[in-house]
């Protein structure tokens, strides 16, 4: 197996190695890259993945909000694999295509809510370094969201971070999810970011 990223692939054995690509077959059609990578240390690829499932199961933040701050977060980021699976993972969920396809340029892109452009901001704001995150957006977003599901949202795009920037530290680049599956390239940001007058 050729490897483009930074720690080369490793072959994925035994019993839990047949499960996780068993798994990640029926779930993305293949086994990630990014799995083969982390296989060199199993422990930390099955604690990552664990609390993976459990913040997928947190239920306080609307689903499409949940997901569009991860796309926003990956974005700010740069981590193309995210942006990939979140976009392919999106279709599963039920999401609305063409919101999904526009979250990379939130700011431009006439679709969104003001609620959903916040929670998108809050993403940005969270994931610069250092973070940017305001008293008035974090207000907004307490008022619109309610306690709970703030904290929650702050908790996945951290979550998120941790994990983003693994993966461009790693090297670990999108494989074409959403491609292979037929759904339609994610919109790109224009060079200056700003909405058309």
């Amino acid at each position: 197996m050729a490897s483009s990223t930074r720690v080369p692939a490793t072959r994925i054995t035994g019993l839990y190695g047949a499960l996780l690509k068993a798994v990640s077959r029926r779930m993305l059609g293949q086994v990630p890259e990014g799995a083969a990578v982390m296989w060199h240390h199993p422990a930390v690829l099955k604690d990552s993945m664990s609390f993976g499932r459990k913040v997928d199961g947190w239920n306080r933040l609307d689903p499409a909000l949940a997901t569009y701050a991860a796309m926003a977060s990956a974005a700010t980021i740069g981590c193309g694999f995210c942006l990939d699976l979140h976009h392919f993972l999106g279709r599963g969920r039920g999401l609305d295509e063409a919101k999904v396809r526009e979250v990379p340029r939130w700011r431009e892109s006439a679709v969104f809510t003001p609620l959903e452009r916040r929670v998108m901001e809050y993403a940005e704001a969270m994931s610069a370094t250092p973070p940017a995150v305001t008293d008035e957006l974090s207000a907004a977003l307490l008022d619109e969201l309610g306690a709970a599901a703030l904290v929650e949202l702050t908790a996945r795009i951290g979550s998120l971070n941790a994990s983003a920037r693994g993966n461009v530290a790693l090297g670990i680049r999108s494989q074409e999810f959403a491609a292979s599956c037929g759904l339609a390239p994610l919109a790109v940001r224009s060079a200056d970011g700003v909405v058309p007058a």
